[in-house]
């Protein structure tokens, strides 16, 4: 059983900067792959970021060279630095685990970008 805790969504301008928290109840190091996924209003919940046990990432297109994935074993946490956002990026934000065959998921946070 893993739990993962979100942080760190809220209210922010286009262009601005937010970073999203994932700590989780286990060592991640031992996670296959954590990750980030997002769900927009009426749209189906999509891959963000992910990174895997080696330290291999992966990023949807419409993120990439804006979001940054990263992890602190020490801390047990998983980051998405997101930088340059745009009005498209709202959605409620879902830390994601996928370890020994089964998906983990966080409660969500929302990341809501207007002027």
């Amino acid at each position: 059983q893993v739990q993962l805790v979100e942080s760190g969504g809220g209210l922010v301008q286009p262009g601005g900067s937010l970073r999203l928290s994932c700590a989780a109840s286990i060592r991640i190091f031992s996670i296959d792959t954590m990750g980030w996924y997002r769900q927009a209003p009426g749209k189906p919940r999509e891959l963000v970021a992910q990174i895997h046990r080696s330290g291999i990432t992966n990023y949807a297109d419409s993120v990439k060279g804006r979001f940054t994935i990263s992890r602190d074993d020490a801390k047990n946490t998983v980051y998405l630095q997101m930088n340059s956002l745009k009005p498209e990026d709202t959605a409620v934000y879902y830390c994601n685990a996928y370890h020994y065959g089964t998906n983990y998921w966080g409660q969500g946070t929302q990341v809501t970008v207007s002027s």
